[in-house]
Formats: structure tokens, C-alpha cells, sequence
């Protein structure tokens, strides 16, 4: 076990030493949710006037719906960029290097995954302060209870990019791939509309976003936040999550996955 913590503790390290080093990272992993809360939504509040829906105990603001979407967007986007950095490592051989170690693969994969997602949640936070300072607040002891949400939706974005960081070759690859799959998952889900507003619009489009694994991640954090809870979410992201981290392993497992195409 002793190994197993040296590596645990070397690799989310490394996360947080290169997010330190990379402050522009943090900087807009900020700015594009700030711009969705304080400008978009703006424009939205009249056309998407939210009713009262669970957790909600009485009529909110546009820019209350949102904040818990915004919060999803920020662990979807550091997701897909740490698998995007994953990416360059195993082009620069640090990655084929660490996979080469005596440890289980599904291991390393989940220290990796823990690091980036712990970064996740420091920005979350960080962008729930500033959303406090235009007013737009929670339920003190909401910000507590939503950490174990926003660590299990980390990972399950984090383990949904390390799949598709499996099946790119190159680094620009990856990233025409990543706007293929972030913007569809967030706009077709619960982020930015409640889905009975999708429902009254098209009903093949609230399927799409009511399968969406995204959406769930939203949603466990919105209850969260009002001290509710939702277990159908819970469980569609705990499955969700254990799909994509098999699916991890397998893509990185010279022997039987993608990965033995590449090396």
C-alpha cells in the first residue's frame, strides 16, 4: 500500500503543480461561467422565467436556476482539459511512462481523475464566491453538503474524457473532439432550462437530455446546494461514472484496448 500512496500523492502533485504554474487556466475556467451568470443570463430572464420546481421552495431568479449548471460546466470543461493535457504527456512519453509502473492501471487512471477533480472543485467554489458578491447566494450549509456531488461529477466527466482521450492519436485531434461532445452535453441538458421547458418545445429533444448523464450531474448538485437530495441522479451518475471509468481501463490497457494500437 505504501506504493500505492507515493503514487496517489506523486501524481495529484503534479495536478496541482501545473495548475499552479498554469494561472490562465484557472483564470478561464472563471471567466466562462462568470460571462454565461452575468451577461447571458441577463438577456434570459425574461424569456426563461423559472417556476417553482424541486428543490426550489419559491419563485428564483433566472441567475439562481443556472448556478448549479455553471457548476457542472466548470467540471466539464477541466475534465476534458486534463485528458487533453493527458493527451500530451503520452505524445512526450511521461504518460507511457507511468503506465509502464508495477501499479494496477485502473489505479493510476483514478489518481489521476482524483487530482483533476479536486482542481475542479477549488474553481467551483472559487466561482460560487464571486456569484455571492453579485448576490446570487445558497443555503450556507448547501455549499458543504454539494462537495461529495461535485467530486463524484468530476470524476465521472474526468473518466468520460480519459475514454476519449483513449481514442485519439494526436493532440489536435483531441480537441476537435472535445467541441463535439462539451457543447452537445451542455446545452442538452438542465444547465440553462428546466426540462419541461425542453418538453414544451420538443419532445425527442427532452429524451435526448433526460439520457443525458450530464444533466444528472446538474441536477445532484442543484439539490445539494438546497440541502435535498436526488437519488435518481445519484444513481445515474454513479453508474454513469463506473461505465466510463471500465471503459478507461479497458482503452488503456495495452493488451486488450485501444491503447495497443498506439504504443
Amino acid at each position: 500500500m505504501t506504493g500505492w500512496l507515493i503514487a496517489l500523492r506523486a501524481i495529484v502533485g503534479r495536478e496541482f503543480l501545473r495548475f499552479i504554474h498554469q494561472r490562465e487556466r484557472f483564470l478561464s475556467a472563471l471567466v466562462r461561467p462568470l460571462v454565461w451568470l452575468l451577461i447571458f443570463a441577463a438577456g434570459f430572464r425574461a424569456a426563461l422565467g423559472v417556476s417553482i420546481i424541486p428543490p426550489y421552495q419559491t419563485y428564483i431568479t433566472y441567475e439562481t436556476y443556472i448556478v448549479p449548471g455553471l457548476c457542472a460546466m466548470i467540471l466539464l470543461f477541466n475534465g476534458m482539459q486534463s485528458s487533453l493535457s493527458l493527451v500530451y504527456d503520452r505524445e512526450m512519453g511521461s504518460m507511457r511512462l507511468l503506465l509502464t509502473s508495477p501499479l494496477p492501471r485502473w489505479w493510476l487512471l483514478f489518481c489521476r481523475l482524483l487530482g483533476s477533480s479536486a482542481i475542479s472543485v477549488l474553481q467551483v467554489y472559487a466561482f460560487l464566491a464571486i456569484a455571492a458578491l453579485f448576490d446570487i447566494t445558497m443555503p450556507i450549509w448547501g455549499y458543504v453538503a454539494a462537495l461529495p456531488g461535485l467530486f463524484l461529477g468530476g470524476i465521472m466527466l474526468g473518466a468520460l474524457g480519459l475514454v476519449l482521450s483513449s481514442f485519439v492519436r494526436q493532440l489536435e485531434n483531441f480537441a476537435g473532439i472535445m467541441n463535439f461532445v462539451i457543447f452537445p452535453m451542455f446545452f442538452l441538458s438542465s444547465a440553462l432550462y428546466p426540462l419541461w421547458k425542453m418538453a414544451e418545445s420538443s419532445e425527442l429533444l427532452y429524451d435526448i437530455c433526460a439520457l443525458n448523464p450530464f444533466t444528472y450531474v446538474v441536477e445532484l448538485i442543484r439539490f445539494l446546494l438546497y440541502l435535498q437530495f436526488n437519488w435518481f441522479a445519484l444513481l445515474w451518475v454513479l453508474g454513469s461514472t463506473v461505465v466510463f471509468g471500465l471503459l478507461a481501463v479497458w482503452g488503456y490497457d495495452p493488451a486488450r484496448g485501444l491503447m495497443k494500437r498506439k504504443v
